[in-house]
C-alpha cells in the first residue's frame, strides 16, 4: 500500500477520533454545569488533578518500551523488537502492581492532612471516586505497548479506530449518568469498567494483528535498565504536562476560586479545538514519519515534516480567525450564558495557538527519534516558568494574567523546538515553505 492510502486511511481515522473529542469537550461541558453546578464542576476537575499525577508512576517506561520497539522492528531486528516486547511487559506488570500500592499510600496521606475535607464535594464520595479513577488510569499504563504494535505493523487507523469507539462509549455513558443526576461515584466507576473492557479487547486485536512468538523474546535486564534511562524522558513529558496543565488549575483555584477553574478551563478547551484539529493531521502522518526515521529514509520523513507544518499551520490561521470572528458568540451559547471569561483572556489563547502547533509538531518529531530528552526537558523547565508567570499575574491580572503565562510558554518552546527538530532531520529551517511549494508541485 503507497504511502498517500496510508495517510488517507489513517486521516479517515484520526478525523473519526477527532470528531469525537471535540463532541466530549462541547457536549460534556454543559451538561455538567447543568447537572452538578458551575461550583461543583470546578471542584471536580481540581479533584482529577489528582489521578493525573499518578499517571506519572510508570516513570515514562510505557512509551521507552513503545517507541525502542518500533524502531527496533521496523529496522529489521525482529529478534530485538521481541526482546523488548518481553522485557517491556515483564516491567509493566511490575509498574503496575507498585503504582497501586504507591497510589493507595498517596491518597491516605491526602486524607490524613484533610486535603478532602476542604471541597465542597463530600469526603467519602471524593475519596471514593478518586481511587477509582486512579485505577482506571493505572490499568491503562498497558495501552501504550500495544500502541506500538499497530504503528510497527503500519495498521494504525486500526488502533485509532478502537480509541474513537472506546471515547464514544465514555461520553454516552457520561450523559446518561449526568442527565439522570448521578453522582462522581457512579460516573468514575462506569469511566473504570469501560476502560477495563477497552484495554482488553485492544491487547487481543494487537496480539492478533502481530504474533511475537515465533521471535522467542526474552527478559533481558539490560534491556530493562536501558529502558528505564530512556522512559524518565517520557516521563518527564507527564511531568511537565501535570505542572503545566494541573498547576494552571491549582493557581486558578487557589488565587481565583473554583468558578474561575471552569472558566479558565472552557476557555482553554474551546481553544484547544484547533489543536484537536491539528491533531488529526500529526496523529495521521507521524506512524509514517517514525517508519521513515526506522528505516532511516531522511527524504521521505522531511516531505512529511514539511507537509505537517503547511496543513498545520494553514489550519491554525483559519482557526485563529473562527475564533475572532464566531468564539466568543459560541461561548456564551455552549455554557448558556453562565460563564463570562475576561475578553484579554480570550484574545491571549487565540495568540498562542499558532505557537502552539509549531512547537507540538516539532515535539512528535523528536519523540519518534526516541530522544525525549531534547524535548522533555525544555518543556518541564518552561512548564515551571509557566505556573509562577500565572501566579504572579493572577494576583493583579486575574484570568487574564495566567493565560499570559501560557502564551510565554507557547512562544518559547516554539523558537527552541522548531529549529531542533529541523536539525534532527537535516532539514534547513529557512528552506521549509520554499520546498513545500516544490513537494506539492511534485
Amino acid at each position: 500500500m503507497s504511502v498517500k492510502k496510508r495517510l488517507l486511511k489513517n486521516g479517515i481515522s484520526s478525523l473519526f477520533l477527532r470528531l469525537v473529542t471535540i463532541s466530549e469537550q462541547f457536549l460534556l461541558v454543559p451538561i455538567f454545569i447543568s447537572a452538578w453546578g458551575a461550583d461543583y464542576y470546578g471542584e471536580w476537575l481540581t479533584l482529577t488533578i489528582i489521578p493525573s499525577i499518578v499517571g506519572l508512576l510508570d516513570v515514562g517506561f510505557g512509551l521507552a518500551v513503545a517507541n525502542t520497539f518500533i524502531l527496533n522492528y521496523v529496522s529489521g531486528n525482529k529478534q530485538a523488537a521481541a526482546n523488548t516486547y518481553k522485557s517491556g511487559m515483564f516491567t509493566l506488570h511490575l509498574i503496575v502492581f507498585l503504582s497501586m500500592l504507591v497510589a493507595f499510600v498517596f491518597v491516605f496521606t491526602l486524607n490524613y492532612f484533610d486535603i478532602f475535607d476542604k471541597l465542597l464535594i463530600p469526603k467519602n464520595e471524593a475519596i471514593i471516586a478518586v481511587s477509582i479513577l486512579i485505577f482506571s488510569k493505572i490499568i491503562l499504563f498497558y495501552k501504550q505497548l500495544f500502541d506500538a504494535i499497530f504503528v510497527a505493523s503500519r495498521k494504525f487507523n486500526i488502533s485509532v479506530n478502537l480509541q474513537a469507539i472506546y471515547s464514544t462509549l465514555l461520553i454516552i455513558s457520561s450523559v446518561i449518568i449526568l442527565l439522570f443526576k448521578g453522582g462522581i461515584v457512579l460516573f468514575s466507576l462506569v469511566n473504570l469498567i469501560v476502560t477495563l473492557f477497552y484495554v482488553f479487547i485492544y491487547a487481543i486485536i494487537a496480539k492478533r494483528i502481530l504474533p511475537l512468538k515465533s521471535f522467542n523474546g526474552q527478559v533481558v535486564v539490560s534491556e530493562i535498565k536501558n529502558l528505564f534511562k530512556v522512559g524518565i524522558g517520557y516521563l518527564l513529558a507527564k511531568v511537565w504536562e501535570a505542572i503545566f496543565f494541573q498547576g494552571t488549575t491549582f493557581v486558578v483555584r487557589v488565587v481565583l476560586g473554583p468558578i474561575a477553574v471552569t472558566i479558565f478551563n472552557t476557555v482553554r478547551k474551546l481553544s484547544r479545538t484547533i489543536f484537536q484539529v491539528n491533531t488529526l493531521v500529526v496523529s495521521s502522518v507521524m506512524p509514517e514519519l517514525q517508519y521513515a526515521l526506522g528505516k532511516r529514509q531522511f527524504n521521505q520523513a522531511r516531505k512529511l515534516f514539511r507537509f505537517n507544518v503547511f496543513i498545520v499551520l494553514l489550519m491554525s490561521v483559519l482557526g485563529v480567525l473562527l475564533l475572532i470572528s464566531f468564539g466568543s458568540w459560541f461561548y456564551q451559547v455552549w455554557t448558556r450564558k453562565e460563564l463570562a471569561p475576561p475578553n484579554v483572556m480570550w484574545y491571549v489563547f487565540i495568540f498562542g495557538i499558532v505557537f502552539n502547533s509549531l512547537w507540538a509538531i516539532s515535539s512528535e518529531v523528536i519523540l519518534a527519534a526516541n530522544k525525549p530528552y531534547s524535548f522533555t526537558i525544555p518543556a518541564t523547565v518552561m512548564a515551571i516558568v509557566s505556573i509562577l508567570i500565572s501566579y504572579i499575574f493572577a494576583l493583579k491580572f486575574g484570568l487574564s494574567g495566567v493565560a499570559i503565562g501560557s502564551l510565554v510558554m507557547d512562544i518559547t518552546l516554539c523558537m527552541y523546538l522548531l529549529p531542533f527538530s529541523c536539525r534532527l532531520l537535516h532539514q534547513p529551517l529557512n528552506e521549509i515553505f520554499s520546498t513545500i511549494s516544490l513537494d506539492f508541485k511534485i
